[in-house]
């Protein structure tokens, strides 16, 4: 097994497996291999933080982070990481691949002295990681929302000030679906299906945290 860096003969290979391993997801079809596409060219990008890991020489996984930010109420700005899409194969997920990729990030991002990650994703994924609800760091989204898979990590000495905070993502992350749906038809042709996935996804993306 090698982490490496992606390389720009990567991005096609890292496109398409993404596309797999999003695929039917969280809705029917996926975005997902788009922005990673429009990801490389955004200022927010940060390409020292974009991993591959091969296994006997074939890329299997891959991470991607922007750079973010929280505010507080008098506008101070802190930034922050944000990872995804993070990918591997379908036939060596839950295998520990996906685990490994990202403590790997991790170790890197907390060396360029970042402090506080802040992700979306499936709480059950990744409390073993360390992330914790935003609602326990006081960052929110909107009208004081704490989304029940706003998820936050500290991995930097740095703590915040006892305050509130807003979380502002990267707006790579506001994908244009037609977009999108064009870019797609340049890849393998794959059938759009409904799952019970999906409709838990849709539950924990709505869902907020009041305690």
């Amino acid at each position: 097994m090698i982490i490496r860096n992606e390389k720009e003969d990567d991005h096609r290979i890292v496109e398409e497996l993404t596309k797999r391993a999003f695929w039917n997801l969280h809705v029917p079809g996926c975005n997902e291999h788009y922005l990673v596409h429009q990801m490389r060219s955004h200022p927010d990008f940060l390409p020292e933080l974009a991993f591959v890991l091969e296994i006997e020489g074939k890329i299997i996984g891959n991470i991607m982070y922007t750079k973010s930010k929280l505010l507080n109420n008098q506008n101070h700005e802190a930034i922050i990481l944000t990872f995804g899409p993070v990918s591997i194969e379908p036939q060596y997920q839950r295998k520990g691949y996906g685990k490994k990729l990202i403590e790997h990030s991790f170790e890197k991002a907390k060396r360029m002295g970042y402090n506080y990650i802040v992700i979306y994703g499936n709480p059950c994924n990744y409390v073993g990681l360390g992330f914790k609800s935003c609602k326990r760091f006081n960052i929110y989204v909107g009208d004081e929302i704490y989304p029940s898979a706003l998820l936050v990590k500290q991995i930097g000495d740095n703590s915040l000030s006892n305050e509130k905070w807003r979380f502002v993502e990267s707006g790579i992350y506001a994908v244009d679906n037609n977009e999108a749906e064009l870019f797609d038809k340049g890849f393998e042709a794959m059938p759009k299906e409904v799952n019970d996935y999906q409709e838990e996804f849709y539950i924990m993306s709505n869902s907020r945290v009041t305690a």
